[in-house]
Order: structure tokens, then C-alpha cells, then sequence
């Protein structure tokens, strides 16, 4: 059940969640900061984008106003950006993030705000690649496919590899093959191209299919 309360929400769905948050409404205030193109398109939300939340929640307000921000991703430099508001927002200000993927924000704003993943993130977007019957040519494919994704991109991508081959039993998932998944992670967080990771990991998880 939604609630009004400062924290992170997960959906592929925001003008849903924005409805059901004006519906619990009474006296607060909102604040919207969508990161989105000329066009509309929503895009990655940028340190520009953190710095205008900043600056709107000094404004004083005598109601509780909600700061919300929705992007499909948050890139690192924005997040490190907010880190200090989230943890010590102004007087009457409450913070609201939403986006699409948990595994694409960082640990440290994670802990900062209660985070609640909804039903539809996980239905919106099926994984595209079959990993029961992986090969060198659907490998080659999928790199192909998502080559120039982002680095967070790139993260949400490791971890549903990780979930679907673990789901899929076809593979000898011993702990060195388990320590690939978290390195690619590590490797993505220091700036390695996308490209070699998914690469990397998917021809290493081919040599390990039974």
C-alpha cells in the first residue's frame, strides 16, 4: 500500500505512482523535478538536475513540501551530489526518488531513504536473453544490442544475468563464477566499458554451462 513518506520507489510506471501520491495529499506541498528531454523522452538524471532539487529545497516553505524526483536512472555524480540533503534535508523538506532499478542507485543513498520496489518494476521489462540455451552467436547479440548503455544500465543488466542463470540451472555456478558477477559490478563502479563486461561475463558463463 502506498504511502506519503520520504524514500525511494521502484517502478517502471512513475504518472502511476504520481496519481496515488496526490490522492494521500492534504496539506503538503510537492515539488517535481522529472528528468526528461525536449521531446518529453525521460533521460538520466544528471548533477544539473540534483543541483536544481538543491536549490528548491532551500526555498522555505511553512507547509511540508516533498521534493520528487523521477528519472528512469540516477547517474553517480547526481547521487554523490545528494547524498548530503538526503541525510540533512531543510527545515520542512522530505525527499521522494523515483526510478526504475534499485541496483542502479548507490549503497550510500540506499541508506540514506527506505526503499520500496513495486510489483510492475519487475513485469515491465522481461530479460531478453535465453539463458538456458546461450550461445557464442546470442553472446554476440546481446553485446551487440546494449552497447551503448550507461554504466547503471550496464549493473541492472549483471544482476538479472546473475538471477536468470541461477534460475535457469544450466550452469556450474561454483564461488568463483559467483565472484565474477560482484567483480563486473566493481569493474562498472571504476569505469570499465560496458562492452568488455558483458562480454567478460556472459563468455564466462558460457565456459561454465553443463
Amino acid at each position: 500500500m502506498m504511502r506519503l513518506a520520504s524514500g525511494i520507489i521502484i517502478t517502471h510506471q512513475p504518472d502511476s505512482v504520481m496519481i496515488e501520491l496526490e490522492q494521500l495529499r492534504t496539506t503538503e506541498l510537492f515539488t517535481l523535478i522529472k528528468s526528461q528531454d525536449d521531446k518529453g523522452t525521460p533521460k538520466e538524471f544528471l548533477v544539473e538536475h540534483a543541483q536544481e532539487a538543491i536549490a528548491k529545497a532551500y526555498i522555505a516553505s511553512e507547509s511540508l513540501n516533498y521534493i520528487i524526483l523521477i528519472a528512469p536512472r540516477f547517474s553517480a555524480v547526481a547521487q554523490n551530489r545528494l547524498l548530503k540533503i538526503l541525510e540533512e534535508p531543510p527545515k520542512n523538506k522530505a525527499f521522494i526518488l523515483i526510478t526504475e532499478s534499485k541496483s542502479a542507485l548507490l549503497d550510500t543513498i540506499q541508506s540514506r531513504l527506505p526503499v520500496t520496489v513495486l510489483s510492475d518494476a519487475a513485469e515491465a521489462k522481461p530479460f531478453s536473453l535465453d539463458m538456458t540455451n546461450l550461445n557464442l552467436a546470442k553472446v554476440y547479440e546481446f553485446v551487440q544490442e546494449h552497447q551503448r548503455i550507461s554504466a547503471v544500465e550496464c549493473k541492472d543488466l549483471v544482476e538479472k544475468i546473475s538471477l536468470n542463470a541461477m534460475k535457469s540451472q544450466k550452469y556450474n555456478l561454483d564461488e568463483s563464477t559467483l565472484k565474477v558477477f560482484s567483480d563486473s559490478i566493481k569493474a562498472l563502479e571504476v569505469g570499465s566499458p560496458t562492452t568488455f563486461i558483458l562480454n567478460t561475463l556472459l563468455l564466462k558463463l558460457l565456459a561454465k554451462k553443463r
